[in-house]
């Protein structure tokens, strides 16, 4: 592997970086004024076309919590899906065509084992990408050159490179591309943010950012089982290394009696498979904590796994001083975020916020919509209404490729058992041969990046 990828010079690359800005002062904007006002105040004109129709991609848990949230939008139509899983297949379809049965609506809804079948289709504006992570990128990348607009689940990627290949991708086809990370829609993470970037009276300056997710990746141990007759493990695994089959892995569901996944798919758990809770839920505590750090376009300069030494949690170091951890910020392990000022300090997690001051708090103290986060609605609402204007949504895919670096470094610094450093602007190690391995996973199955 060459440690230093001529990707990193190339200068459309650079000129990204500057559209990113751009584009994020954008979406600043609106932030806590109300997503759906984004058209209006950017002075865009709708689309020609005032129905989005939507095909997904990974009919799962998530993907079908997706459903209820994007077809619950006016001037949505979900058209088409896509999964290696005939079972799910067959439930979405069902569930597609009982929705608008529902409402007295005529929708033609087919279904697909191989996705590109929806890529194909000119009648289809945007995809949904709600599938293992391992697959994201290679759809995502699919998506673009199709000319689809994209709604990625978190996190973005598996890999950095793969992350760096879809946001070069999404910029050079022009195309919406918004990320799940659906906390930076919640009017509670906004106001914290807000008050740490305004250096609120009771707040002062930020002096540090606990942003807790949980522990890294564990091997895969889970054992072997029979394949169901309808899943094609094979193209499920795609450029994965072959593991072998649990149901661990896809939750059982039928149709007959009526059972839908009762825990989540547990291959985002083992390194085989998935980044573990750093990349789960890094995708949204430490996209976070980047936003209150200002390093939305940026980085840790070094990352310190937890044991090294005297320190006792993961811990980023960025290049003004400042240290985001992976550490709770109470004894119950929430999973959540807490920014210390110089004079106070803001916890916010799904659904609560507190501070050590009242006047820190938002006036009404909004719950946000912490019991609906997988279906989200202004966030997905963000998303369509970016997509009819053709502006950046909330979280564009530059957030969302930095978010995703930070996670996955957690999970290289926390592999190898010593500090990393990182250079935010050629977004590569510096001096280190041995994380530069842990930058990309080599494909098998025939499959390319």
């Amino acid at each position: 592997m060459q440690l230093i990828d001529n990707f990193f010079l190339n200068k459309n690359y650079i000129n990204m970086k500057d559209l990113s800005r751009r584009g994020f002062i954008k979406s600043s904007l609106v932030g806590a004024a109300g997503l759906t006002l984004l058209p209006l105040l950017q002075g865009f004109k709708l689309s020609p076309n005032n129905t989005i129709r939507i095909g997904f991609i990974g009919l799962g848990q998530q993907g079908m919590n997706l459903f209820n949230g994007f077809s619950s939008i006016p001037g949505v139509q979900i058209v088409a899906g896509a999964d290696v899983y005939g079972i799910k297949r067959q439930r979405f379809e069902k569930r597609v065509k009982d929705y608008y049965a529902a409402l007295n609506q005529s929708v033609d809804v087919k279904t697909y084992s191989d996705y590109r079948s929806i890529l194909d289709r000119k009648d289809i504006d945007a995809v949904i990408i709600a599938t293992p992570d391992h697959w994201h990128a290679l759809m995502a990348l699919d998506a673009c050159a199709a000319g689809k607009d994209v709604y990625q689940e978190k996190p973005m990627t598996f890999t950095i490179k793969e992350s760096l290949k879809v946001a070069e991708a999404v910029r050079k086809h022009n195309v919406i591309f918004a990320v799940g990370s659906q906390q930076r829609s919640d009017p509670n993470f906004q106001h914290a943010v807000n008050m740490a970037h305004r250096e609120a009276n009771g707040f002062g300056k930020l002096a540090k950012v606990n942003a807790y997710v949980g522990p890294a990746p564990d091997p895969y141990n889970l054992p072997e089982e029979t394949i169901p007759e309808d899943l094609d493990w094979m193209r499920w695994l795609g450029p994965l290394e072959y593991v072998h089959y649990n149901s661990r892995l896809n939750p059982p569901i039928s149709l007959d009696p009526v059972k839908n996944e009762t825990y989540w798919a547990e291959w985002r758990y083992f390194k085989e498979t998935g980044g573990g809770f750093m990349c789960d839920w890094g995708a949204h505590n430490f996209d976070i904590g980047q936003w209150a750090l200002k390093k939305d376009h940026s980085g840790p300069v070094k990352i310190i796994p937890p044991g090294y030494k005297d320190t006792k949690y993961l811990t980023f170091v960025y290049d003004n001083g400042l240290e985001m951890t992976n550490e709770a910020y109470d004894e119950a392990k929430t999973r959540g975020v807490k920014l210390w000022g110089t004079d106070g300090w803001i916890e916010v997690t799904r659904g609560k916020i507190t501070a050590s001051h009242d006047s820190l708090l938002p006036i009404k103290n909004k719950d946000g919509d912490g019991g609906l986060y997988e279906r989200s609605s202004s966030h997905l609402q963000n998303f369509i209404d970016a997509v009819k204007a053709r502006v950046d949504p909330l979280v564009p895919v530059e957030i969302g490729q930095r978010t995703t670096t930070c996670s996955i470094l957690g999970n290289i610094a926390s592999e190898l058992k010593r500090p990393v450093n990182w250079s935010p602007t050629n977004q590569y190690f510096i001096n280190d041969p041995e994380a530069a391995l842990h930058y990309h996973r080599e494909y098998h199955n025939g499959y390319k990046l």
